[in-house]
């Protein structure tokens, strides 16, 4: 496969700025667990990627849980004496309480306060929250907004529809060389947030239109999934698949400043969470590494133990440790198309080294071949490190004995994995090595 172009620096910026406009198209779109939100979103990036949609009907059991009623809004208001809209959905879909149930009504501000959800530690930002599993009505408002209502009677409307009908997600398959997967998910179900949610989606949208028509090795499945319920429905609905999954990445939180964070899967050692420190280190910046833990976003579910695949987790920095995470201060502003392109650089690279990490078999394993009289010193004198390229040839020879892959001697070698792969391609045009798989 021919290279990514992980590391070219204007086609990165080109990327960059085309993630950062599809995240402002995706922007004011009121997103949720169900309903037209989502369907809207994946309308959208089907516009891009060939995706299929499923749907999967209300009252449907998936393993513990089961499908939820479908959710729709179309407006939601507080209104005072006057008839003034003192808060308004539609200039902040955030203003509404997620899954919110339908209310209509004239209620006292004594009421209305136990229905207002704000943050007291953060007083000019309005909350993102939900209530997917526990019916309530109300309103998301900054600290300094609540504070200004004054006692009085007020209008309420929250015209939202909860009713059966079915969880919406998209899937788009790329088939490669093997039946082999890499899994690669983001979730959908934030409405306007742009890094906890949008900036995943962008990238793996980018991803995936990018990737079309390359030979790859392995096939690639993109998810764009509700959080939680839509991993837990992928995975009842796709069991029989998942023993194909090779690697996988959840994918969210990549557009913001902060640096590189990557969770481990629960394996702790999988060959992405081995390729993904690599090429965090061979980038010689700062960067983060997390182990497993049960929380988070959809890999706990990929990596819960009836499954334990081996899902890893990129992002930025690291979910609710930012300020803005989930509330209004997560805007456009946050995220910017370097931080994007950033992210996208390093998916590239671990997709590159996914794709060429392979195994070899040394064919003149007792004791060195001569590498002299087969022309291969000269063909490594112009190199521009040539001892190095020397020390890699010999690290491949001995390592290969159709167990040790290539990252597995980058990691015993030190060397980088462009050298070492390098060095195999040209002891296999000399007929040294033999691939040991496909």
């Amino acid at each position: 496969m021919k290279s990514l172009r992980a590391r070219d620096v204007s086609f990165l910026s080109e990327a960059g700025h085309w993630m950062y406009g599809f995240i402002e198209e995706l922007y004011p779109i009121c997103r949720s667990i169900t309903g037209e939100g989502v369907r809207e979103t994946l309308r959208r990036i089907a516009q891009h990627i060939p995706i299929e949609f499923h749907e999967v009907p209300t009252g449907i059991q998936a393993f513990d849980w089961t499908v939820p009623m479908e959710w729709n809004i179309r407006d939601a208001y507080i209104r005072n004496g006057a008839g003034e809209r003192v808060v308004d959905f539609r200039k902040s879909n955030l203003h509404i309480l997620n899954y919110s149930i339908p209310f209509r009504g004239t209620v006292p501000l004594e009421t209305l306060r136990k229905h207002l959800f704000t943050l007291p530690e953060k007083p000019d930002y309005i909350p993102y929250r939900t209530s997917y599993y526990q019916q309530n009505w109300g309103f998301c408002v900054s600290q300094r907004h609540a504070e200004t209502l004054r006692e009085a009677e007020y209008e309420v409307c929250i015209d939202t529809e909860l009713k059966d009908g079915s969880l919406t997600y998209g899937e788009c398959f790329l088939q490669g060389a093997t039946d082999q997967e890499v899994l690669i998910s983001c979730h959908i179900c934030h409405p306007s947030l742009c890094n906890d949610n949008l900036s995943g989606i962008a990238l793996v949208t980018w991803l995936a239109r990018h990737m079309q028509g390359k030979s790859l090795r392995y096939s690639y499945r993109f998810l764009f999934i509700p959080g939680t319920i839509g991993a837990i429905v992928w995975l009842r609905s796709n069991e029989n698949i998942t023993a194909k999954i090779r690697h996988g990445l959840v994918i969210a939180g990549v557009g913001d400043p902060g640096k590189p964070t990557y969770k481990k899967s629960r394996r702790s050692n999988a060959e992405i969470d081995r390729t993904v420190l690599h090429v965090l280190r061979e980038r010689g910046s700062e960067f983060s590494v997390r182990e497993f833990t049960p929380y988070g976003y959809d890999e706990r579910q990929y990596c819960s133990p009836g499954f334990d695949l081996p899902m890893g987790a990129l992002s930025r920095t690291p979910h609710g440790t930012y300020p803005e995470y989930h509330t209004s201060a997560d805007d456009l502003n946050l995220v910017r198309p370097e931080y994007l392109a950033d992210s996208l650089s390093i998916s590239l690279a671990v997709i590159e080294i996914l794709e060429k990490n392979s195994l070899y078999t040394n064919l003149c394993p007792k004791c060195e071949p001569q590498l002299g009289k087969r022309g291969i010193y000269r063909a490594i004198g112009g190199h521009p490190d040539a001892g190095k390229q020397e020390m890699a040839l010999l690290w491949v020879l001995n390592m290969s004995d159709g167990k040790h892959s290539i990252l597995d001697i980058v990691e015993r070698s030190g060397m980088t994995f462009t050298q070492l792969r390098e060095a195999a391609d040209l002891l296999l045009e000399n007929g040294l090595l033999k691939k040991f798989d496909t």
